[in-house]
């Protein structure tokens, strides 16, 4: 499955090094991030009070991505996440936030 964000799957996308990655938060997407993260609504009261950790962030990016390019592993997508600061990678979580919360 490759080509642009489809927001109406819930997707996002996040431009990284010339490239843009799109997370989609599948049912498998969210349930490796739960058992990595823990549940999924204290991550979204962590959020909403401005309490999510970086590593937080970037492990649910990890695992949402749809199709990751060969060669990006979970270390330099957080490079890349803190390179392009949060003003940046808060758009994409804000999505991400809200399709855990409304479901489609």
């Amino acid at each position: 499955m490759s080509g642009p964000a489809n927001p109406v799957r819930g997707e996002a996308a996040l431009a990284v090094d010339g490239a843009t990655l799109v997370l989609r938060p599948s049912f498998a997407a969210l349930v490796a991030a739960e058992a990595e993260l823990g549940p999924l609504f204290a991550l979204v009261e962590r959020a909403a009070d401005g309490k999510l950790c970086l590593s937080e962030m970037v492990a649910l990016f990890w695992h949402c991505l749809r199709d990751p390019p060969e060669g990006l592993d979970r270390m330099a997508l957080g490079e890349a996440v803190a390179m392009l600061g949060l003003a940046a990678a808060t758009p994409v979580l804000r999505v991400l936030l809200g399709q855990i919360l409304a479901g489609r």
